[in-house]
């Protein structure tokens, strides 16, 4: 037998949602077939088949989260010539060092405390790396309560998981439904607002006048979108200190020179942030059809991940939805966003009548650990005064 490992999809990622299985157990595959379809990174990932022959299992089910070097599939076939591509590697498994390998954990198991068992979550369900403790006695109740109890923090005495914490989890099942695990590309959301919590984050706003290029009564000749990309660009050559990457553990930074932008486009899957890259250095048209072409890639969720990182600053334009002034979110390694609102009529002063003009809202966040409040004011000031020109038409 051989087990086929979900290889490495490059870009440092360590996991992958299973979104399709295309074989089945007892199938004939060949070379290089696609056997499943993954997710990671935000993008649908085919995985081929390394070898040819049949398959013996399955390692997972539809909405699995699998690691990196964890057993994909298993093979029993005739043609054991190759033994890794380029795509991961086929593992040698004996029935012996299987059977060995369970005696093992069995072992592991029962020496185990009587009163206190420590449970590691985290396997192809897509747990996480968390600790639970509990007794025998509470486990049992969680059982009869139908509450997974490795999901729960305990808060007893060295976070010991109660008879409360089971009926409180049981209670809120009972009020509220169960919960469902985050997974695909909310679940690489959720984990990168958790890194954003170590930004200490700081937003400023104002108002940028368009009148001169987007016309009273809305009439639009221009792309606010492409207008804004580059007035960031613009920007980002009067404060570069904001096109760059902070080390909160090393307390470093590191200011890049070419402006990668990464944009954010809602879809009914989550939030994706595709990357325009090098926007200083490209033609107003060539930027267009590149930022037209990573849309196109998202809606249709064939996105290459690493199409997906190395932005060093952001644009949020939530402003094509709703909601003039926000409060976006910094990603580390990044140290700040821009934030466009809806576009509206305001009441302006213009030359020293009263009139009134089309208002972009701006929301400007930046981490202040490594940004001064005066380098913030000043990009704003820059992207305004860029947005306020009167250009032909991007």
């Amino acid at each position: 037998m051989k087990y086929f490992k979900l290889p490495d999809l490059g870009e440092g990622l360590q996991e992958a949602e299973i979104v399709e299985w295309h074989i089945s157990q007892g199938d004939t595959v060949a070379v290089d077939q696609i056997i499943v379809s993954v997710e990671t990174a935000k993008a649908i990932v085919d995985v081929p088949s390394p070898q040819a022959g049949v398959i013996a299992a399955l390692f997972g089910a539809e909405g699995d989260i699998i690691h990196t070097n964890e057993p994909l599939v298993e093979y029993v076939g005739e043609d054991n010539a190759d033994s890794g591509t380029v795509v991961g590697v086929i593992v040698e498994a004996t029935a012996k060092a299987t059977e060995e390998t369970s005696n093992r954990k069995t072992s592991q198991r029962a020496n185990q405390g009587a009163e206190v068992d420590q449970f590691i979550i985290g396997s192809a369900q897509g747990g996480t790396h968390n600790r639970s403790f509990s007794t025998p006695a509470i486990r049992a109740l969680a059982k009869r309560l139908n509450v997974d109890i490795n999901s729960l923090k305990g808060t007893g005495q060295h976070q010991l998981v109660t008879i409360g914490d089971v009926e409180r989890a049981h209670q809120v099942t009972q009020d509220f439904g169960e919960e469902k695990p985050l997974k695909g590309v909310r679940r690489v959301m959720a984990k990168a607002m958790i890194k954003a919590q170590e930004v200490v984050k700081v937003t400023i706003f104002d108002d940028a006048d368009i009148h001169k290029w987007y016309g009273n009564q809305h009439s639009v000749k221009t792309d606010p979108t492409m207008r804004l990309i580059r007035a960031i660009g613009v920007a980002c050559n009067v404060e570069p200190q904001l096109n760059a990457w902070f080390d909160g553990d090393n307390l470093s930074i590191r200011t890049i020179d070419n402006v990668d932008l990464g944009i954010a486009v809602d879809t009914e899957d989550g939030l994706f942030v595709p990357v325009l890259r090098d926007i200083n250095n490209r033609s107003d048209t060539n930027l267009k059809q590149g930022f037209d072409a990573l849309r196109e890639a998202v809606k249709s969720r064939k996105i290459p991940p690493k199409e997906m990182m190395g932005a060093t600053i952001t644009l949020s334009n939530f402003g094509t939805i709703a909601g003039k002034y926000g409060n976006p979110v910094v990603v580390p390694p990044t140290v700040s966003i821009l934030g466009a609102g809806t576009i509206h009529d305001q009441v302006v002063p213009y030359q020293g009548d009263i009139t009134i003009h089309p208002v972009m809202p701006l929301s400007f966040s930046f981490d202040h650990r490594a940004v001064t409040g005066g380098e913030a004011a000043r990009f704003l000031k820059a992207v305004m005064d860029d947005l306020e020109k009167k250009q032909e038409q991007v």
